[in-house]
C-alpha cells in the first residue's frame, strides 16, 4: 500500500479524484468528514447509549457519546504524532502532494469518532442480544431463507458493519449520504472482511468483520480505490487493514482501558488504593510526586493519573507503528498496535479488574438482563409485523406495530434478508431509553 492512494479524498459518489494541494487549508477535507459525523442524527444517538454501565443515571459514567468523543481526541494526538513522523520520511507526500501532519490526525479523529456510531443499545450485550436472537430465539425460522453469509450477518451482528451501513448507506431506512473521504472510511475499517469465512486466524483484521452483504459492492470499492491488499480468495471478499485504522484502534483501546477503569473507581466499584497500585505502574517515570501528593479528592488524583497513563501510553502506541509501519504497509502486522506495547502487562492487569469488578458487577449484569429482555421483544414484534407485512398477512395489530416505526423506516424491502437487516437497522439505532420506552408500549399492549 502507498500513502497516496490511501489518504484518498475521494467521497461516495465523486466521479473523479480530489487532490488534498487544491483544498482551502481554512477547512480541510478530513475535517469536514468530522463535522459532518457531529452534526448526524446517528451520532447524537449515542448520548443515550451504554458504555459499560447500561441506563445509569450519575454523572461519572461514560455514555458511547463521550466515549467516542474520548476516542477520537486521542485517535486526533495519534494521528498527528504519527503524521509527523510519516511526513518527515515522504517529504514528497508534502512538497508535490500538499498533505499535513493535520491530515493524519484529522482522519483517525473522524474514523475515531464514528467508531461506536453503528452499535446498538445496552452496550455490547446489544450487539449479542441481536445475534442470540436468531441463533437460538425466535428468528430461528428465518434460516432457510437466507444464503449463509446472510444467515452469519444476522446470527454474528456486528456494530462495526453496522456503522459502516450508516455513514455509506443511501439506502430507504438508515442515515446516509453522510459523504465522508474514502480515506476516513479505510481508517474506520477495523475488520475489512465480510462474515464468512468464520475461522480463527492470528490476524487481528479477521477477529470480526466489517461489512453486510448489503454493503459489499461499495466496501470493494472503497477498498479498492485505497489501494488496500486482497487477504482472501475465490469468493470471499476481505483485505488487510488500512494503516490508520490501526491508529483507531489503538485510541479505543487506550480509552477503554483506562476509562472504564477510572468509572469504576468513581463508582466504588475498584477501590482507590487497588487502583493506585495498577494506574502508578503505567505513570512512574512520568510521575511528578509532589503535585500528585498535593491533591486532595480522589477524583483529582485519579484524574491526574489517567491523564498521565493515556499520555505515556499514546506516545508508545506511536512508537510501535512508525518501528512497523512498512510492515504494515505491506499487509504484513496482524497485529494490533497495544499488543506490541511496552504497557502490554499493565494494561491487561488492568482489563482484568475492569472485567471482575466492572464489567461483572450486579449492576451491569441486572442491566443487561434487561437489554436482552427489550431487544428480544422489539426484534419478535417488529420482525413478524414486517414480514406478515410483506406477505399480505398482517393483522391490524401488526400495521398498528408498524405505525410505531419513523417515517423514514416506513419501506417495503423485497427480500427477507434486506426486511430482517431493516428492522435489525432500526433497533439497533435505538437510544436505551427509546427502546425501553417502546418496549412498554409493546408489553402494555399484550397485558
Amino acid at each position: 500500500m502507498n500513502w497516496e492512494q490511501l489518504l484518498s479524498l475521494k467521497r461516495q459518489g465523486d466521479k473523479g479524484k480530489r487532490l488534498r494541494i487544491e483544498q482551502d487549508d481554512t477547512r480541510l477535507g478530513f475535517e469536514v468528514d468530522y463535522d459532518r459525523i457531529i452534526f448526524s442524527a446517528a451520532f447524537r444517538s449515542l448520548q443515550d447509549k451504554t458504555q459499560v454501565i447500561p441506563m445509569s443515571k450519575t454523572d461519572f459514567v461514560h455514555t458511547r457519546l463521550t466515549h467516542s468523543l474520548e476516542v477520537s481526541v486521542v485517535g486526533r494526538s495519534l494521528g498527528r504524532l504519527v503524521g509527523k513522523k510519516i511526513i518527515e520520511k515522504y517529504p514528497h507526500l508534502q512538497s508535490i502532494h500538499g498533505y499535513q501532519a493535520n491530515d493524519f490526525g484529522a482522519i483517525v479523529a473522524a474514523a475515531a469518532l464514528s467508531h461506536d456510531i453503528g452499535n446498538p443499545p445496552f452496550g455490547h450485550s446489544g450487539e449479542k442480544a441481536i445475534g442470540e436472537y436468531f441463533s437460538i430465539g425466535n428468528g430461528q425460522k428465518y434460516k432457510h431463507q437466507l444464503s449463509d453469509k446472510e444467515w452469519q450477518d444476522l446470527i454474528d451482528f456486528e456494530g462495526n458493519a453496522n456503522g459502516f451501513s450508516v455513514l455509506t448507506s443511501s439506502r430507504p431506512g438508515i442515515e446516509g449520504s453522510i459523504r465522508l473521504t474514502y480515506a476516513v472510511l479505510g481508517a474506520f475499517m477495523k475488520y475489512p472482511k465480510e462474515s464468512l469465512p468464520k475461522k480463527p486466524t492470528q490476524n487481528i483484521a479477521d477477529k470480526k468483520y466489517g461489512f453486510f452483504q448489503s454493503d459489499k459492492e461499495f466496501f470493494k470499492e472503497v477498498a479498492t480505490e485505497l489501494g488496500m491488499i486482497p487477504n482472501k480468495s475465490g469468493n470471499d471478499i476481505g483485505y488487510e487493514r488500512h494503516p490508520l485504522a490501526y491508529l483507531v484502534e489503538a485510541a479505543d483501546d487506550i480509552c477503554y482501558t483506562i476509562i472504564d477503569f477510572e468509572d469504576g473507581i468513581n463508582l466504588g466499584l475498584v477501590s482507590e488504593d487497588f487502583a493506585l497500585e495498577y494506574l502508578i505502574k503505567l505513570v512512574k517515570d512520568s510521575i511528578d510526586t509532589s503535585k500528585y501528593n498535593s491533591l486532595t479528592t480522589k477524583e483529582d488524583r485519579i484524574s491526574y493519573l489517567r491523564a498521565l497513563a493515556i499520555g505515556n501510553l499514546i506516545n508508545d502506541a506511536v512508537n510501535v507503528f512508525i518501528e512497523n509501519e512498512e510492515a504494515i504497509l505491506k499487509g504484513e502486522f496482524p497485529y494490533a498496535i497495544t499488543d506490541k506495547s511496552k504497557y502490554k502487562a499493565q494494561m491487561n492487569d488492568i482489563i482484568q479488574i475492569s472485567v471482575k469488578n466492572v464489567y461483572q458487577s450486579k449492576e451491569v449484569i441486572h442491566k443487561e438482563i434487561m437489554g436482552y429482555k427489550i431487544i428480544n421483544t422489539l426484534l419478535d414484534t417488529f420482525c413478524d409485523a414486517y414480514n406478515k407485512k410483506a406477505n399480505g398477512t398482517a393483522s391490524n395489530y401488526d400495521n398498528l406495530i408498524l405505525k410505531l416505526l419513523p417515517e423514514r423506516y416506513q419501506y417495503e424491502k423485497e427480500t427477507v434478508y434486506d426486511r430482517l437487516q431493516h428492522i435489525c437497522h432500526y433497533v439497533s439505532m435505538l437510544t436505551d431509553g427509546k427502546a425501553l420506552e417502546l418496549f412498554k408500549t409493546i408489553q402494555s399492549n399484550k397485558s
